[in-house]
């Protein structure tokens, strides 16, 4: 009780008053020894299972094979400080923390692709413009627990189901990893996390994520025979900003936007690279050497060129919906959003070794759908509702 309440609220002072209303006197000191020792058995837990898959003792936990399956992976943003350095905050640094997403999905394969064009989501401006401003970080001056409550919403209206009918993949069950560890070192996290969930006899699997180079190092060292596809969100934004870089009023910029869009969306990928390749002869390159402003557009230009250009193989978007495959990451994008609001906050900084992979295990296994933490607890050296051997 005292674990989960520590992983589900928003601070540990919010745990101790919850639990305070359940008749549980215990104050939030308390709570932080509890969940960080809990949180720091999940993890010796974790890293017994990436060992035990590196040997291929590794066995299977589920019933049934899933039939579609998708890994996601992103990262998020907390805050740390120096360890050891007494009371108050020291040494305060910004870090980043890997998630993925591991679901099994409900998809129907299809002969002909099942939405040949964007939907009203990607068409709709005001929601475009929202969508990339919560993405590209472009949300001004406003805090940063405003700024994302804007970016779940947005995400949640690209899951906005489209009035013909279901045509995405439909979540069945997720469950989530979740680390402050490099590429090399996560990969094999959530490889054994897939390895547990049958996700490599799977028929159908996916592999999503942005343009981030240890990102495709992860599907290159663990999920090479998952389809790779780049998030088309994260295209969107790249296809937006440029085509305001270049577009010389709204209504020209949005007609841009949406040729690009549409050509993307429908697989002509090299189109989009040729268009942008001649705005770039007329705008000219970058400087060498030379740091130009976010919204210059030869900067806008040159790094959406870049990006299509890096993600071009991975960006097949009607095959992946012909094969019930998603196209958008947005499950991960939204896991981030709920590891974020027990994680960083404006006066939330974490011991980098001890608080801050302890509590991302405890968060990992409430959001997961697959009822862990009661298994933990269940298995526990000590659990009073163990069944003990008998000789």
């Amino acid at each position: 009780m005292i674990a989960e309440a520590a992983a589900r609220l928003s601070s540990f002072a919010d745990a101790a008053f919850a639990l305070k209303l359940a008749r549980v006197s215990i104050s939030a000191r308390h709570v932080q020894r509890v969940a960080l020792e809990i949180g720091t058995e999940m993890i010796d837990q974790r890293d017994k299972k990436v060992a035990q898959r590196r040997r291929r003792e590794l066995p299977v936990r589920v019933a049934a094979t899933p039939e579609v399956v998708a890994v996601e992976v992103d990262g998020g943003r907390l805050r740390t400080r120096e360890e050891g350095a007494g009371p108050g905050v020291h040494g305060k640094q910004n870090k980043e923390d890997k998630v993925a997403c591991l679901v099994s999905l409900h998809s129907e394969a299809h002969q002909h692709d099942p939405q040949p064009e964007p939907p009203e989501t990607f068409l709709e401006p005001r929601r475009v413009q929202r969508l990339v401003q919560a993405m590209k970080g472009q949300a001004g001056d406003k805090p940063p627990e405003e700024a994302e409550q804007e970016e779940k919403a947005a995400h949640q209206e690209t899951q906005e189901e489209p009035e013909g009918g279901r045509t995405t993949p439909k979540c069945h069950v997720r469950t989530a990893v979740a680390s402050m560890a490099d590429s090399h070192a996560f990969g094999p996290m959530v490889a054994a996390e897939a390895q547990e969930r049958g996700f490599y006899q799977a028929k159908r699997k996916a592999f999503l994520a942005d343009g981030a180079a240890y990102n495709w190092s992860i599907h290159k060292g663990y999920f090479a025979d998952f389809e790779p596809i780049t998030d088309m969100l994260h295209v969107l934004c790249y296809l937006y900003l440029a085509a305001w870089a270049v577009g010389s009023d709204d209504a020209q910029r949005w007609s841009i936007y949406v040729v690009w869009l549409r050509s993307c969306w429908q697989g002509r990928v090299k189109e989009v690279i040729e268009a942008l390749l001649d705005w770039q002869g007329k705008l000219g390159k970058p400087p060498e050497g030379e740091e130009l402003d976010r919204k210059d557009p030869r900067r806008l230009v040159a790094e959406a060129l870049s990006y299509l250009g890096n993600n071009q193989t991975r960006m097949d978007y009607p095959r992946y919906r012909k094969e019930g495959l998603p196209i958008t990451s947005s499950l991960v994008e939204s896991l981030v959003g709920e590891f974020n609001a027990r994680v960083k906050g404006r006066d939330k900084y974490w011991n980098l070794s001890e608080g801050a992979e302890a509590i991302l295990q405890l968060r990992a296994a409430v959001l997961s759908q697959d009822d862990r933490l009661e298994r933990f607890f269940a298995q526990r050296p000590g659990c009073a509702y163990r069944r003990r051997k008998t000789a």
